[in-house]
């Protein structure tokens, strides 16, 4: 499936929705997690023949409740342009031209602006510092 392309201002054009959004997903993920953790310690210790106490039941409904509210940030990520690589670091990359290849702008939850890029398979590990030249465009 093709992406979209970005040029490096239309991406900076969209950080002020693109944060929000990441913004909301970096609140809701941590307390995913935490109900995901005391379900799981509940459900330890529970004999499986009693079946799912209303405990463990209250937290799988809130557990799916945050899961949905999370997927709804990452699907309007996704529509966009976009796409979420970490969820605790609310990275994101943008698809992007750089020197006639395809790369992405990666951007990470409280840089004000994109100045990172790497390759495609490189990853956060791999992000180098926007040329100077590309960064006055």
């Amino acid at each position: 499936m093709p992406h979209k392309l970005f040029t490096l201002s239309e991406a900076n054009r969209t950080l002020p929705l693109v944060k929000r959004v990441v913004q909301d997903i970096a609140s809701l993920y941590p307390s995913w997690q935490d109900l995901v953790s005391q379900y799981e310690l509940i459900a330890a210790a529970a004999r499986p023949d009693w079946g799912e106490s209303p405990e463990q039941l209250g937290l799988k409904a809130q557990i799916d409740d945050a899961a949905h509210k999370i997927h709804a940030c990452v699907v309007e990520l996704e529509q966009i342009g976009c796409e979420l690589k970490d969820y605790e670091q609310g990275l994101v990359d943008f698809h992007g031209r750089l020197d006639d290849r395809e790369i992405l702008w990666c951007w990470k939850l409280g840089e004000d602006r994109i100045t990172h890029w790497h390759e495609l398979d490189a990853g956060f590990a791999g992000r180098q510092p926007i040329p100077e030249v590309v960064g006055r465009a």
